[in-house]
């Protein structure tokens, strides 16, 4: 009499190999996201006057550090 034991594991890997392909597309489309709309907030204000931006605070040459200095330490 024969005996045999078959483990079958492929499902298992596959499973993980799609989570981590969607974890990173969604990684990927939140990067997208957070870059344009910080290039939004570039834009609007380098629509703006001077006038305006010193009434903000902000000088034209600062915009980009303006809207990026939550990623700078200083």
């Amino acid at each position: 009499m024969a005996n045999i034991t078959t483990n079958i594991t492929a499902a298992a890997p596959q499973n993980g190999v799609w989570t981590r392909f969607i974890a990173a597309l969604e990684r990927g489309i939140n990067a997208q996201a957070r870059v344009q709309s910080r290039r939004d907030q570039i834009e609007a204000l380098e629509a703006k006057s001077d006038a305006e931006l010193d009434r903000m605070g902000i000088r034209r040459d600062q915009i980009a550090y303006h809207v990026f200095k939550d990623l700078f330490y200083a």
